[in-house]
Formats: C-alpha cells, sequence, structure tokens
C-alpha cells in the first residue's frame, strides 16, 4: 500500500445535494458558478438528477451515495433491505452486507458518469451513512477500482479510509442542523483558523427553498447561499491566500 504523503495546502468546498430538488439544484448551482463554492455531489436517484446533471456541465461534481431514500438504482438490490414501495429503508442500512453496498455504490457511480457525461471528482454519502463499517467497506471498494477520492469525517474514517488504499481529505468541517451552519461570522473564523498544510474539505449545502422535497435543512441553505455570494467571504478567502478547489487535487496523492 503507498504511504500517504501529506499535499500542500488546499481547501475544498464541497456542496451536497445537486439533484435533490429543483429550487435546492437551482441554488447549489448559482453557489459554484458565482460564489467560492468549488465541488458538489450528485444524487442520481431522484427524480431531478438527469437534468440537475445536465445544468452542472463544466462543473466539478461527484456522487452522493444514497442509501437513505428513493429506489436503488443498481437492479440486483435485494428485496429485502427495501420499503413497500421499493426504496431504501434508511433505518436499515446499519445492517446492509458490504457486498450489496458495493454493488449499489457501482450502480450510482455508473449512472452518475452518465448523466454528467464525465468522470465523477470523488465520493461521499448522504448523511454521512459511511460511519456504519459495511457501508464504508462497500465504498472502499468502489472508490479503490474506481482510483476516486473519498470524504472522511474523522481521524477514524480517515486511517481506515487509507488502510484499504483509498485516498481522502485530511480535514473536514460541516454540519446541518437546526441552524444553518455557514453564517459569513463562522466562514471567517474557519478561514482565520484553517490548517496550515494537508486537504481541508468543508461540506456545506447551499440551495434555495425545497420546491417538492420536504428537508428539515431547508431555510438554512439560504443562508448559506448568502454567505458564499457574499463579497466579504471572497475577500477572507483572499486575505488567506485561498483559491478553493475540488477532490482531483487528491488523485495524484
Amino acid at each position: 500500500m503507498k504511504e500517504h504523503a501529506t499535499p500542500p495546502r488546499a481547501l475544498i468546498l464541497n456542496a451536497d445535494d445537486l439533484g435533490y430538488d429543483p429550487g435546492i439544484t437551482r441554488g447549489l448551482l448559482k453557489a459554484l458558478r458565482e460564489g467560492v463554492v468549488s465541488s458538489a455531489t450528485l444524487l442520481v436517484n431522484t427524480p431531478w438528477s438527469e437534468e440537475a446533471a445536465r445544468q452542472a456541465g463544466g462543473l466539478a461534481i461527484g456522487l452522493h451515495l444514497n442509501l437513505d431514500r428513493g429506489p436503488p438504482v443498481g437492479p440486483g438490490f435485494p428485496r429485502e433491505w427495501r420499503s413497500m414501495d421499493g426504496g431504501f429503508i434508511g433505518a436499515m442500512v446499519d445492517a446492509l452486507p458490504a457486498d450489496v453496498v458495493e454493488a449499489e455504490a457501482l450502480a450510482q457511480l455508473g449512472r452518475a458518469e452518465r448523466l454528467l457525461g464525465r468522470p465523477a471528482t470523488h465520493l461521499d454519502v448522504h448523511k454521512h451513512l459511511h460511519r456504519h463499517p459495511q457501508v464504508l467497506e462497500g465504498l472502499a471498494r468502489v472508490a479503490r477500482r474506481a482510483g476516486l477520492p473519498v470524504r472522511s469525517i474523522d481521524a477514524g474514517m480517515r486511517d481506515a479510509l487509507r488502510a484499504r488504499g483509498v485516498a481522502t481529505n485530511d480535514h473536514f468541517m460541516g454540519e446541518s442542523g437546526e441552524a444553518a451552519y455557514w453564517t459569513q461570522e463562522r466562514f471567517a473564523a474557519a478561514v482565520a483558523a484553517l490548517p496550515g498544510e494537508g486537504v481541508t474539505e468543508w461540506m456545506c449545502h447551499p440551495g434555495h427553498l425545497p420546491e417538492v422535497v420536504t428537508s428539515r435543512y431547508a431555510a438554512q441553505r439560504e443562508v448559506e447561499l448568502a454567505t458564499f455570494l457574499h463579497p466579504r467571504t471572497r475577500e477572507a478567502l483572499d486575505r488567506g491566500a485561498l483559491r478553493p478547489t475540488d477532490f482531483r487535487v487528491l488523485h495524484a496523492a
């Protein structure tokens, strides 16, 4: 196994949930094209996935693996792990075998790349479900085969991915709770405290209000969008001599 070498300092601002809802997608793409967000991940099993991928031409997009809601993409996803309407049962994901996760992750990655018309930049997981060991194992197999980085959210996950030969970020920050996470104040403080070396991912959720789906993180997306579009946010990055990049910085790691 290749020993991990810490790359020079780099910051990735990755927006989750491309394709989740038309309003969310519209705001997310605005954050990418007009703001400081530099990367996003696509849900491929929603009614809006295809249009979202089409609208994301030329942008750095990875796969937002979804094992929580909506229908599986892989034709062989076992019936016993599906709900009455054929979708995922999010509460049962901790019992999914690694082989089942691997097959579904491979199917979703294939669909992402077909919809985008280009390779995905990296992999992450809706609701961080790769906290479950067998989900992490199945995902890591696909990532290793595809040569793609995977988001890690803590030191234990980082070590586990690297032990499996999968590249990952060195640092991580982001949340989606009751209050909007990325305010201008938190953003400026995070820039000032950014580690001096390694690849840092800041997960974010900018967007407009959902038009169709119900999401507990709704109005908070508008706050994040305003943060990433505000001139003071770009000024904070300029003061730190930072130009956000995407996960392709890890492809050669």
